[in-house]
């Protein structure tokens, strides 16, 4: 398929590109800078940039002191502005760039909001410092009372206020915002009105002078306003040209989306610098619709979406692939960085531990009751059930364990599960179900039961249902409760037996971690010695095992049933899942996404400790062919096994899917509209 289709290109998907410039820079030399303004516009037109931030008072230079008095430096300012709307008339991205201007006997600093030469707009700074080292009352005006006025520059009034904002025509993931530097270091930056009244990337043209420890501020305010406005924050700083004679500048440019980095320039460059990065405009918009905070704070303003000018432009985005300039996580669930992966596996982990003993505390039980499998899951379960026990000071005895072999249990899994048990030194018994199962199906009329190889959806549930039958009997004849070990892609995918079935359980310890966490969760227990070597060797064991339900005897052939053979690979999955129900994004973007994370597994970055032998990659075919299913599975096959999941705590930020808290949708709902643009939007090779 070429990549004509407009299922690659950018603009299909809600995404902006981006950038900060900071350009060639000779102190008060107007035309110097102007070129260096115009060279890189063309920069950034031939990467295909959207919208290009340069510094505060870039025209000018900031540095200058009383030279913004002089009226030929202002006069050239002037002039600079009519050669850079000439020049750049035929590129594409929209310009926001600083310069002094005055108005009505006043100067002020002002950003300059310029599209295919173009001048939209003039937005002024507020907030002008007057302590330490800087003066700027000495020589600006506020824009505090600028709202509703214009201003003629070079022969063309244009509009001029705080009260701007700019939005591409049609597009409502592309509206800008404008800080002017000391306005992000007030208490309530301007830009935090201009989100309220629509705008989605927010624009910081800056001076900022570097001292030790400014850079972290910088990325503090940056980060936190792109959260707390939930846009995007792309802020440029002066660099290399500006005045020394008391000050120094490292030209640090930086974009932030929802409190997540998307690029940073480099500092100190003496060349000039431009950092890039695509910002996910939808993404955006999508959360502001979930956040009821957000719509609460903009009536509380008088209006702001009324009180804003909204000027207008035409944007013509880039017809073709131009590729993806953003880090896009395979592991939405884990973290890439050690230092974060471990960090996250610890709260992880004692989140359900947490949990776990509240719900000890709540109940008075005497014992905790698990199925041990030998797989990740019913692993993981048990060695949260170990830890809460050391925190309450009960021996692990407390626990009774029990595996219970099938039809098609390995004696792998089998042995990994006593040695497991034996480990942590719990109550471990064994329950051959086959039996009983046997029987089952013989009272039913299974054709299992004549001889005949039939391993259908009932001969798997008779076995899953008999073991959750098995334990909570056993819960109640030893005063305990049944600790579940289903995780969250399990309950996404509807894989799970429902009602007296792995489904089911008192308490849900896993249902808030999917698959792809708890193997990490596993390894982060093994790598920090949160047990003994003898336990640590048992563990990694169980990882290096093939995920299977081992319900259905191995074929001819001889290989195992495979949960991925049936319902996908769950790097994938819980790639879908963390895409659904925190962004509620349309399926082709999340296709989208995913062939751009998945389709190369020599880029990128892999969370820490990812075996090499374990790193694949997918083409769009198979991203296509697996979200299809799982949009099946998830919007219309399995809501109501979630409707009736028991409790568990919430682990991720990314969401969970209980229906007393993230994810609340109806059992009879159908997946059409999100199959059909699916279909309609995604090339099917």
């Amino acid at each position: 398929m070429s990549s004509a289709h407009p299922f690659y290109h950018l603009a299909t998907h809600g995404m902006v590109r981006v950038a900060t410039a900071t350009p060639q820079t000779r102190t008060a030399d107007v035309a110097y800078n102007t070129t260096g303004i115009i060279e890189q516009a063309r920069e950034a037109h031939a990467a295909g940039v959207d919208v290009l931030l340069y510094p505060e008072l870039t025209v000018s230079s900031y540095a200058i002191d009383d030279l913004h008095l002089q009226i030929a430096l202002l006069d050239a300012v002037e002039e600079a502005i009519g050669q850079i709307a000439a020049e750049t008339a035929e590129l594409a991205p929209v310009l926001a760039f600083g310069a002094p201007l005055r108005r009505n006997g006043h100067i002020y600093n002002c950003a300059l909001v310029m599209a295919r030469g173009k001048l939209l707009g003039v937005v002024p700074k507020i907030f002008l410092p007057n302590y330490r080292e800087f003066y700027e009352k000495r020589w600006f005006a506020s824009g505090r009372e600028t709202t509703g006025l214009t201003i003629t520059v070079g022969g063309v009034e244009v509009p001029f206020g705080t009260d701007l904002i700019f939005a591409a025509d049609g597009c409502p993931e592309f509206v800008l915002g404008i800080d002017i530097c000391e306005d992000f270091w007030a208490p309530i930056p301007p830009s935090t009105y201009a989100a309220l009244a629509g705008a989605t990337i927010l624009l910081n043209l800056s001076a900022s002078n570097v001292t030790i420890g400014k850079s972290e501020d910088r990325h503090l305010l940056s980060r936190a306003q792109s959260s707390r406005a939930i846009a995007a924050y792309a802020y440029s700083a002066s660099g290399f040209g500006e005045s020394t004679t008391d000050l120094s500048w490292d030209g640090q440019g930086m974009i932030y989306e929802l409190g997540d980095l998307l690029a940073e320039s480099v500092r100190f460059d003496l060349a000039p610098e431009m950092c890039v990065a695509d910002v996910d405009g939808a993404r955006i918009l999508s959360e502001r619709m979930r956040n009821g905070t957000f719509t609460d704070s903009a009536q509380l303003q008088p209006r702001p979406e009324e009180t804003y000018r909204r000027v207008g432009f035409k944007h013509i985005p880039a017809a073709d692939d131009r590729g993806l300039r953003r880090s896009v996580a395979r592991f939405p669930f884990v973290p890439a960085r050690q230092h974060a992966l471990d960090e996250d596996c610890y709260e992880a982990f004692n989140i359900q531990v947490d949990g776990l003993v509240r719900r000890m505390h709540a109940t008075g039980a005497k014992s905790l009751v698990i199925g041990v499998s030998g797989g990740l899951d019913s692993t993981h379960a048990l060695i949260v059930c170990a830890k809460a026990c050391d925190l309450l000071n009960l021996p692990r005895t407390t626990i009774r364990g029990y595996t219970m072999p099938g039809f098609a249990t390995s004696d792998h899994t089998k042995s990994n599960a006593w040695k497991l048990m034996q480990a942590i030194g719990i109550t471990a018994e064994e329950i051959d179900i086959t039996p009983a199962a046997r029987r089952m199906l013989e009272d039913i009329g299974h054709p299992f039961a004549k001889g005949e190889a039939v391993y259908d959806t009932t001969f798997e549930n008779v076995q899953a249902g008999l073991r959750t039958d098995y334990l909570f009997r056993i819960a109640g004849l030893h005063n305990g409760f049944v600790v579940g070990t289903g995780d969250l892609s399990e309950l996404a995918l509807g894989w799970a037996t429902y009602g007296v079935g792995d489904q089911m359980s008192h308490y849900g310890v896993n249902s808030g971690v999917p698959k792809t966490l708890i193997q990490y969760l596993i390894r982060w227990a093994t790598r920090t010695d949160q047990f003994d070597p003898a336990t640590d060797a048992v563990l990694e064991a169980i990882l290096a095992t093939e995920i299977s339900p081992e319900l259905v005897p191995a074929g001819a052939s001889g290989k195992v049933q495979s949960t991925e053979d049936a319902v996908g690979p769950y790097a994938l999955n819980d790639f879908f899942i963390h895409h659904t129900i925190r962004a509620g994004q349309k399926p082709s973007k999340i296709a989208f996404l995913a062939w751009h994370a998945w389709k190369d597994a020599g880029a990128g970055v892999w969370p820490a400790g990812s075996p090499e032998e374990g790193r694949q990659q997918y083409d769009l075919a198979t991203i296509r062919h697996w979200l299809e299913k799982f949009v099946w599975r998830f919007f219309q096959f399995s809501q109501f096994k979630r409707s009736a999941m028991p409790n568990g705590p919430k682990v991720s930020a990314a969401g969970a899917l209980s229906p007393r808290g993230d994810w609340r949708a109806p059992s009879d709902a159908v997946a059409d509209v999100w199959l059909a643009e699916l279909r309609a939007n995604v090339p099917a090779e």
